[in-house]
């Protein structure tokens, strides 16, 4: 099976243009594609994790990818999908985000000549004439199909910003800019962003004529990615100083029994026929397929190492072992205790499971914390120091999240 029918066999194309020509283009490795990464935070998070699996695929099939650092628009702030709008960086934050980025997308991509090119529009966006990029851009663009547009659809009603409104032409401009300067011919993006990647295959070809064979692919990538991408205490982070090797091994652990074979066909690395035969599993066949998925793609992002040391957590914890060698853990130094006691509100803080004594309290009075498997029942409980001594304690916060607390 060639690689373009393999992303259409592992469910992750929504809509294409010139579907013929860009079968063409995958299939016989040509395809010079950009996916864009907006640094609006200082680590990549599971949504982003399927685009770059895309591009590891991509490549390893002899197409050339081109991660484009967001740099410029990530000052404007992207629309779609919101209800408000986003947070204004500063080019100092945005510039500390986009090297964090790149430190990540290394372990999946490989940068170098004639490999993977990496590049910032701020480059070129932060550079531009607003009255020649009005001139040369703008006559290009219908005020009334931006507005019929699925990414400013739902913001319509609260108000759209004049700056996020020119966040298409911005997105746009990259693709007609990449086109001309490194050959790129193929954008993918996610399903939400179809309105924003039409309008950079139609600026190039009115620039530059219909024989400007630019194509747009989307992908089944936003609408999975957000509902994937977040849990009830936040987001699930690539970095393993904001999700540990082993919360990004449990938060896959425990998607649901009719995402996981979804989850194992777009995000993995295994032969198609290998996640055919799972198709039949139920019962406790789909936990063994949960463990499968949990394992390949913490093995993807941290490393075999680790995704074996949360395996076998995982499996000490639930067996019922009580092993808790490879969890989470926070050391407590003595000045957290006063009279050799500590409270759980301030316990939780101090180890990192709640971000304000608010939340923890909030956490304890909803039934959502338990110590050594008891449910903390009141906000005012302690613990004695000696109890962190050795393996220390195991609190449960949810149902999902554990972590261990010892003392020296």
């Amino acid at each position: 099976m060639q690689i373009y029918e393999e992303l259409k066999a592992r469910g992750l194309i929504a809509q294409v243009t010139d579907e013929e020509q860009i079968r063409e283009l995958v299939n016989n490795g040509k395809a010079t594609f950009y996916i864009g990464f907006d640094c609006t935070a200082d680590s990549l998070h599971v949504g982003h994790f399927m685009a770059l699996c895309l591009m590891k695929r991509l490549q390893m099939a002899g197409n050339k990818p081109i991660a484009l650092i967001g740099g410029g628009t990530t000052m404007i702030g992207d629309p779609s999908g919101r209800n408000d709008m986003r947070k204004m960086l500063t080019k100092e934050d945005i510039d500390h985000n986009a090297e964090c980025f790149k430190r990540q997308m290394e372990r999946f991509i490989e940068f170098g000549d004639g490999k993977a090119m990496m590049l910032n529009n701020a480059d070129w966006l932060l550079k531009l004439n607003y009255i020649d990029l009005l001139r040369e851009v703008g006559a290009c663009f219908s005020v009334n199909n931006m507005l019929r547009a699925k990414c400013y659809e739902q913001r319509m009603e609260k108000g759209l910003s004049f700056l996020e409104f020119n966040y298409m032409i911005m997105q746009s401009y990259d693709f007609y800019h990449m086109f001309q300067t490194v050959g790129c011919n193929l954008q993918f993006g996610g399903d939400d962003q179809w309105s924003n990647m039409l309008g950079g295959t139609e600026l190039i070809r009115r620039k530059l004529g219909k024989d400007a064979h630019a194509m747009t692919i989307t992908l089944l990538l936003n609408s999975e990615g957000k509902k994937m991408g977040k849990t009830a205490s936040g987001a699930v982070w690539l970095d393993p100083n904001k999700t540990t090797p082993f919360d990004f091994y449990q938060y896959w652990r425990n998607v649901g029994d009719a995402d996981v074979l979804k989850c194992i066909r777009m995000l993995t690395f295994l032969p198609l026929e290998q996640i055919d035969a799972m198709d039949s599993w139920e019962g406790s066949q789909l936990n063994r397929a949960k463990e499968i998925l949990s394992y390949e793609l913490t093995k993807l992002v941290h490393g075999e190492a680790e995704a074996d040391k949360a395996q076998e957590a995982a499996r000490a914890l639930f067996g019922g072992s009580g092993s808790s060698e490879n969890m989470p853990a926070t050391q407590l130094p003595e000045a957290r205790f006063s009279d050799g006691k500590i409270g759980v509100i301030e316990l939780l803080v101090a180890c990192g499971l709640c971000a304000s004594n608010g939340e923890a309290r909030r956490l304890i009075q909803q039934g959502g914390v338990a110590v050594n498997d008891q449910k903390v029942a009141a906000i005012d409980v302690t613990f004695d120091q000696e109890q962190f001594a050795g393996d220390g304690v195991v609190i449960k916060k949810g149902k999902k999240v554990f972590h261990r607390v010892y003392t020296a």
